[in-house]
């Protein structure tokens, strides 16, 4: 087991008073079997009211009604979770999906079509072409060895940048650039497996790395697979990497685009757009044990 601080400040300037309307964030991590939040702390201005829910996703999402105008907005979540997911690579996927292709139970294949719906429908010919290096019609391949090799691949062959700019790119665009932010190999990886028909979702949160020790450092994305047997498997396309002891869950959504860690908006005349400064750091605490 692994104790992990995630200090995640975001302050927005403006430079005149402006009301903000209701703003909802996803800042508090995915507790499971796999990490469990020991404490969890919550500081915001200016004034407000806080009310939690979880919504269709089982994401813990906290909607802020502030009572105030201001100059500046700053939210400030400060997290300890005990994280138990040390051995990544031990699962057992069931018998029926050891090789791929296979088709998902008809229990399961319901609850799963959000999941293997393309959100970029119309790259679908680049990411066939893609997708064709790795996987072939009428092959048969292991199931994890497939979705190793493409993950591994994003994060051999294309260049990791850091973009400031909201959204994602798309599949296609990534693909012709050979370069993207997290967040963009993940929709790269994701739609992939959907493509293929295995049902895939992206996942935002924290990533604990030397980087994000110091501070200074930004949230992280990485997508997820149904695997019979195993579960929603996380796969970290930046660091070509199965997901494990050093990634903390926030949010999960079939859409790249729906789970932004702060999303709300304000009334006010700015002669200026308002200056956004983001720190994230991860860092370990003393009390780690071997064993859960």
């Amino acid at each position: 087991m692994r104790r992990l601080r995630i200090h995640h400040t975001t302050t927005y300037m403006y430079d005149t008073p402006v009301t903000f309307d209701p703003h909802a964030l996803l800042v508090r991590p995915r507790e499971g079997h796999d990490l469990r939040i020991e404490s969890s702390q919550l500081a915001m201005t200016p004034a407000h009211t806080v009310r939690w829910h979880r919504d269709a996703y089982d994401n813990c999402v906290a909607i802020v009604i502030y009572h105030e105008p201001s100059t500046i907005l700053d939210v400030l979540s400060d997290v300890i979770v005990q994280h138990f997911d040390d051995a990544p690579l031990d699962f057992v996927v069931a018998e029926s999906a050891l090789h791929f292709p296979f088709h998902y139970d008809p229990t399961e294949r319901l609850d799963l079509i959000p999941y293997v719906t393309s959100v970029f429908p119309d790259d679908s010919q680049v990411l066939r072409n893609w997708v064709g290096q790795f996987w072939q019609h009428g092959q048969t391949i292991e199931t994890y060895v497939l979705l190793d090799r493409m993950n591994s691949a994003i994060s051999a062959y294309m260049g990791y940048m850091m973009r400031e700019t909201p959204g994602v790119q798309s599949p296609g665009t990534t693909l012709v650039q050979q370069s993207g932010s997290c967040r963009d190999f993940a929709t790269l990886f994701m739609e992939a497996c959907r493509l293929i028909g295995l049902a895939a979702r992206f996942v935002s949160g924290y990533l604990h790395c030397p980087a994000t020790e110091i501070g200074h450092g930004a949230t992280h994305a990485w997508a997820e697979v149904y695997l019979p047997g195993a579960g929603w498997k996380g796969f970290d396309s930046t660091s070509g990497e199965v997901v494990g002891i050093d990634h903390i869950p926030v949010a999960v959504h079939r859409h790249p685009e729906a789970i932004p860690p702060i999303a709300g908006s304000f009334i006010g005349q700015l002669s200026e757009p308002p200056a956004l400064s983001v720190d994230v750091q991860v860092h370990t605490l003393g009390g780690d044990t071997e064993a859960a």
